[in-house]
């Protein structure tokens, strides 16, 4: 991948890149410009919503797993091959933008350069090494990422850069794909890699104007000269488009020739990819998933604190309508804290000794893992995070985003940030309240595609519905769910009954936008 053409999108960052509002898909014409989207470039389009802090995008990802939390359809992958400069990545954006569907991400084979010895980077300054050759790309690194990309994990994807031909530093996080556009020069060159790719289109262009683009890219983004640009084209792109390249056109779905003014093949590409997408659709059943554990025993993943007078006083004046809002975060933080305290003695601790001022030794407990990240499902879930910090020192926070789509009733993924390296780490998710579990299932299956543990994820909660822990407890039982309360009812508004009210609207004071998917309780299905 160029440098000007990373891959964005992903946790440690605004990560939610791919991101666009819906709006009805018009075919491709020489007299239409499609809409600017946002995709998962990095340099592309602005955001749909940003504020000081966050970047959050109007159209969210809609479930890509069942109610048993099990990833139930894969990323639709669009292979793209065709010689240097023959306009892939044009192509790519123009099925990008006539797509119109959320969460696209645009990944180059660019990026999977193999990084450069010593000898090999004294070879590319002359011109005289072959990066058109199959033995360039390290292509055991691009299986491996594209096939946990098209099943729906977090991925890293390296950054190459070429003026130095090594890979830089920091490598671009990518996550959430319902679409995985594919382009590079040897797309097709490479059995384990033509297996993962749902549609194959050959990009075919002159050879006359494939090098004048390919002088003008490397001249203005790379730094060359003419003459190296010349003298690499002839020794090795030319020789290497005829014996490596254009032979694979055999396995292509699709040939477009002149690129990204076919916009008769680019219509029906988008077409073809649409009707793709519309069969993997799975919708939720709510109603089936409410009814489902009616009458079954609370799970042993569940921990609620003891109901003492003091927890119950609390809840008393919390629950209270008529509870002004400065009490009602008062008892709220009080409440938090004491959940956070109980909810950490469930981590494993392991023996350690140490020495006491006195010279005497005590045995003590000391936590047996790397370290603990806190994540909040937004915006309720926000509100946990000072207990949380008062009660373990420089943790990191990550944030989810989750919102009802009016139209199906399913929570919709807008926006993530975690901290990197989440994986080691044993995670306290967070939520003001739990009523269908279905902002939670969806968090809890963001955590595991970014290959958190199950059993290390910790699901706290000031109040749950039953059918919220059954919800979450069915298709993570290994997760550990925390609570102060449980009450058994959720009525037709699948609000929690008696509940505690829009926990969000009451503590910020505002009145919430009905699609917030407000810790369930605000879910509008």
């Amino acid at each position: 991948m160029e440098a000007d053409r990373s891959v964005s999108s992903g946790s440690g960052d605004d990560s939610l890149d791919g991101l666009s509002n819906r709006v009805p898909r018009c075919p491709l014409t020489p007299s239409l410009s499609p809409r600017k989207r946002t995709t998962s470039q990095s340099k592309t389009e602005p955001p749909l919503l940003r504020t000081n802090k966050r970047t959050i995008y109007t159209a969210g990802r809609p479930p890509w797993y069942n109610v048993t939390g099990t990833t139930f359809k894969e990323a639709f992958v669009i292979g793209l091959c065709g010689g240097s400069a023959s306009g892939k990545t044009t192509v790519a954006n123009k099925i990008i933008e006539a797509l119109d569907v959320p969460w696209v991400v645009l990944l180059s084979m660019d990026s999977f350069y193999k990084v450069l010895n010593k000898e090999e980077q004294e070879l590319a300054a002359k011109n005289e090494y072959n990066f058109d050759h199959p033995d360039a790309f390290d292509f055991e690194l691009l299986v491996t990422v594209l096939r946990k990309l098209k099943k729906g994990k977090s991925i890293k994807v390296p950054v190459y850069d070429f003026t130095s031909h090594c890979r830089r530093k920091e490598w671009k996080t990518v996550y959430g794909a319902n679409v995985v556009i594919f382009e590079g020069i040897l797309a097709f060159a490479n059995k384990e890699l033509l297996k993962l790719l749902d549609m194959k289109v050959f990009v075919d262009t002159d050879s006359d104007i494939r090098l004048i683009r390919r002088l003008k890219r490397d001249i203005s983004q790379r730094g060359r000269d003419i003459s190296g640009i010349i003298k690499q084209y002839n020794k090795f792109v030319k020789p290497a488009f005829e014996q490596y390249i254009e032979p694979t056109v055999q396995v292509a779905d699709i040939v477009v020739p002149r690129g990204g003014e076919n916009f008769v093949a680019l219509d029906l590409i988008v077409q073809h990819v649409h009707s793709q997408l519309e069969k993997r659709k799975l919708r939720w059943d709510i109603s089936a998933l409410a009814s489902a554990h009616q009458g079954q025993p609370l799970p042993k993943t569940l921990s609620v604190m003891e109901s003492t007078p003091q927890v119950r006083g609390m809840h008393t004046i919390i629950r209270n309508k008529e509870t002004n809002r400065d009490e009602f975060i008062f008892y709220s933080k009080r409440l938090m804290r004491l959940l956070i305290e109980h909810a950490l003695s469930f981590l494993p601790l392991k023996v350690i000794s140490v020495e006491t001022p006195q010279g005497g030794v005590y045995e003590g407990k000391r936590l047996s893992g790397k370290r603990i990240t806190g994540v909040s499902i937004l915006r309720a879930g926000e509100t946990m995070e000072q207990a949380l910090m008062a009660v373990c020192k420089d943790i990191r926070l990550g944030k989810i985003l989750i919102q009802t789509n009016h139209d199906t009733g399913e929570p919709e993924l807008h926006y993530l940030r975690l901290p990197k390296d989440i994986s080691e780490d044993y995670v306290i998710l967070m939520d003001s309240t739990v009523s269908t579990g279905a902002a939670a299932l969806m968090a809890v299956r963001v955590l595991l595609d970014h290959d958190v543990a199950e059993d290390k994820i910790f699901l706290l909660s000031l109040l749950m519905a039953e059918m919220g822990v059954h919800s979450v407890a069915y298709a993570f039982p290994k997760v550990r769910i925390i609570t102060t309360a449980v009450d058994k009812e959720v009525n037709d508004q699948f609000h929690i009954i008696p509940g505690i009210g829009n926990f969000g609207d009451r503590y910020f004071g505002t009145d919430a936008p009905s699609d917030w998917c407000e810790s369930d309780e605000g879910m509008d299905f």
